[in-house]
């Protein structure tokens, strides 16, 4: 029998149109896109549907946005096939899928878990708003020799790795101008590509102080149960059944890098060979096949 996981994706996975067919055809996922519409105070059911894509694209719609999207692949999921959420053994997400895995696991209730979210993205996009950053994806180095070369551009400014992503898959974060610089320096390294994101700030880096303060703050306040089964976090690439040890996680994770190659490797060396990208988006069954050829990944998504 295959071993199965669930990855849920994180912000970038975002497209107008995105849960339009899965709130017509699952009572579930509209009453999902209802219920967090209460709690945001706008339609996201509809800005998900049909933008504008400048509003869906901003961070404090689309971490809610892609939450509620990914929640409502599941609930349809659930609704046609029942007996493969049930044999789902472990779950992982990319960095703001991190907290839907959680939520998928038990861990906290839809309610909270978007509650957690809208702040999360609030103060994401406040401490990307007070200094100009941004985030470049750069191909076919490895991460010894980037670091060598954000070392080499920190005159410019602040820069760091944030995102590990797989072999030769690599995201640098940090101030605009650092940004910019890094980029001929990693092309004459030998990069095959880089890549500017279209993100609105240095993402799991220092400059996202103080968000990390006003996420422990809410998330002090929410209910966090052990989750029913293991969900592989993005700062170390392990499972907490501790709920302060999950807090503590969710709370690093904004400045922290995302180890999602390590996380993806851990769940291969447990025996997992059965994954579903449940959500928007293909960018994690592409990144898995990166990692491994070997294990299957099916889509499952809005």
């Amino acid at each position: 029998m295959p071993q199965v996981a669930f990855l849920f994706p994180g912000q970038g996975a975002q497209t107008v149109g995105m849960a339009k067919d899965l709130c017509a055809n699952s009572p579930a996922a509209r009453a999902a896109f209802d219920r967090a519409s209460e709690i945001l105070g706008y339609d996201l059911a509809d800005v998900c549907g049909n933008g504008p894509e400048e509003r869906l694209n901003s961070t404090v719609v689309s971490q809610p946005a892609i939450f509620v999207a990914s929640w409502a692949a599941l609930e349809q999921l659930r609704q046609e096939k029942s007996e493969l959420v049930g044999a789902c053994q472990a779950a992982a997400g990319l960095s703001l899928g991190e907290y839907t895995a959680l939520a998928f696991a038990g861990a906290m209730s839809f309610d909270d878990t978007l509650r957690v979210v809208k702040v999360r993205g609030e103060a994401m996009q406040a401490a990307a708003d007070s200094t100009p950053s941004g985030m470049a994806s750069i191909l076919g180095l490895d991460r010894v020799q980037i670091e060598k070369l954000c070392t080499e551009v920190r005159g410019h400014g602040r820069i760091w790795v944030a995102n590990l992503l797989g072999p030769g898959n690599i995201v640098v974060s940090g101030e605009r101008s650092a940004v910019a610089a890094i980029k001929p320096l990693a092309e004459a390294a030998g990069a095959s590509r880089v890549i500017p994101l279209a993100v609105a700030g240095a993402f799991h880096t220092d400059i996202m102080r103080p968000a990390d303060e006003k996420l422990a703050a809410v998330l002090a306040n929410a209910e966090i149960k052990p989750p029913r089964l293991p969900v592989v976090s993005n700062v170390d690439a392990a499972s907490h059944a501790d709920p302060h040890g999950i807090r503590r996680a969710l709370v690093s994770q904004v400045l922290s890098p995302v180890l999602w190659e390590d996380s993806m490797r851990r769940l291969v060396a447990d025996g997992f060979d059965q994954f579903f990208e449940i959500g928007p988006g293909r960018v994690l069954k592409g990144l898995l096949r990166r990692i491994d050829r070997k294990v299957a990944c099916e889509n499952f998504g809005s």
